[in-house]
């Protein structure tokens, strides 16, 4: 699996980078045909509160998968969008299965 991450206007630091990682690798034992897994972190709206987000594009052989949630932290929007693509992979499995 190939990861990485994109820091917007910022620079994300090691820990958050190692973070992503760590969460990121999860989704390997749910589909062990992960290609690349690209992760861009940007804050919106600098004045609000829940301002940053994180987008998660997952690409395994011939399909993608999306998720982008925006919370208080980096850390937050990460675990969203990570459960929100394991519950995708984990469909599409059933579906894979079931054909």
């Amino acid at each position: 699996m190939k990861l990485r991450i994109q820091s917007i206007n910022f620079v994300a630091s090691s820990q958050l980078e190692s973070y992503i990682n760590k969460k990121v690798s999860k989704l390997e034992k749910f589909f062990d045909q992960l290609q690349t897994v690209d992760v861009y972190l940007k804050v919106v709206k600098p004045e609000t509160a829940e301002n940053k987000e994180a987008e998660i594009k997952i690409s395994i052989p011939n399909i993608d998968f999306f998720a982008s949630k925006t919370c208080n932290t980096f850390e937050e929007a990460v675990d969203l969008s990570v459960d929100a693509l394991e519950k995708q992979i984990r469909k599409y499995k059933e579906k894979a299965t079931k054909g």
